[in-house]
């Protein structure tokens, strides 16, 4: 007979090592909660928790952690997943996994199932899209059969997981792994019916198209950062290394003191990317390069970092003095220069392009102005 008291001690602290991402796949999860637990001699087949259990204890830990912002990130996550659909129609896209069921977490992916005869088809589509992917091939031996899944991952404001299978396959019943029945899945009408089920008031093609125009805005971000990469610096002032380390230091450091305040978050976050189109006036080149995609007090930030590192200096002249400690966001730009100054250490800990990007996108987003 089971014991319910050890399957559920696996059950919590397998959910918990899924929601970290320390493990990404049930059956490990579990064994290495049993292992830490120092059940692994102890249980029995019927000791160990059902997917579906833990499942809904991943459920329990994201409401608990992400609260409100869960519903209106799978509103959104939804949102995308339709617009993408919009995009690859030609390839008869569905959608399934957490997105249609509603069982997110932070830092989940969208899947699609997507069918053609070819990777290189669904690829040339993206590339006309101008997304960005990697392919993976993965190799799974199920029941002494080797089979090969190809894998192609987008990267956006929320990351997608395309998988591939033959035309002829479309119409195949894929089985779940957490339940083992039929998987859930919905092709582009039926996700429409769900999202107007789900949200009675929605606008689709209004909300598609804002959805577009946000995943254009931190397509922008991500291409004036990329090239930071390769933007060495001079060594005396900045010994940490290149422009995007540095961007990405003074990122970090913005989000610790102010990790509410989306417009000082992208300029401390984008302070630096006009030195990756033109290094001899990197502010006016990034901030042409923004043009559009920032709001003003953002612009203004940016704009008066170098004039701010003036003032500390003690070079900056009276009446530009005047001029900025006059201004409403007089304090912000303190502190951004500030960090910009401790953001020049070697060997510090720092987030990707696309976690700082996904972690802005996470937040409410205001207008432009």
């Amino acid at each position: 007979m089971a014991d319910e008291r050890i399957r559920r001690q696996i059950a919590l602290l397998a959910a918990r090592l899924m929601y970290e991402r320390t493990e990404s796949e049930y059956f490990t999860a579990k064994r290495k909660a049993a292992r830490q637990l120092g059940l692994e001699h102890r249980t029995r087949p019927g000791d160990l928790p059902s997917n579906a259990e833990i499942r809904d204890q991943i459920q329990q830990l994201a409401q608990c952690y992400e609260g409100d912002a869960r519903d209106q990130n799978l509103r959104e996550m939804r949102l995308t997943a339709l617009r993408m659909m919009r995009r690859l129609e030609a390839f008869r896209p569905q959608i399934i996994g957490s997105v249609l069921t509603g069982h997110i977490r932070r830092g989940s992916d969208i899947d699609l199932h997507i069918f053609a005869n070819t990777a290189s088809a669904v690829t040339s589509a993206l590339e006309d899209e101008g997304l960005r992917f990697t392919v993976e091939r993965k190799r799974v031996l199920k029941r002494n059969e080797e089979r090969i899944f190809t894998h192609i991952h987008v990267q956006e404001r929320f990351n997608f997981e395309l998988t591939l299978y033959a035309v002829n396959q479309v119409n195949y019943v894929f089985k779940s792994s957490i339940t083992g029945k039929a998987i859930e899945r919905a092709s582009i009408p039926e996700l429409e019916q769900i999202l107007r089920e789900e949200y009675p008031s929605i606008d689709l093609d209004q909300e598609t198209l804002d959805g577009g125009e946000r995943l254009d805005r931190f397509s922008i971000y991500r291409l004036l950062l990329e090239p930071l990469e390769k933007v060495n610096q001079n060594p005396a002032y900045h010994p940490e290394g290149d422009a995007l380390y540095h961007s990405l230091q003074v990122f970090e450091l913005a989000r610790e003191t102010l990790s509410y305040d989306e417009e000082f978050l992208l300029a401390a976050l984008l302070h630096d990317v006009g030195k990756g189109i033109d290094p001899s006036d990197h502010v006016e080149a990034g901030l042409e390069a923004l043009q559009g995609v920032i709001t003003a007090r953002t612009e203004f930030l940016i704009r008066h970092h170098m004039d701010a590192h003036a003032l500390r200096d003690g070079t900056l002249g009276h009446r530009a003095r005047m001029r900025l400690e006059a201004s409403r966001d007089y304090e912000e730009l303190i502190l951004l220069s500030e960090i910009d100054h401790a953001g020049r250490q070697r060997g510090v800990q720092v987030c990707t392009i696309d976690e700082a990007l996904k972690y802005i996108a996470g937040m409410e987003e205001g207008e432009f102005s």
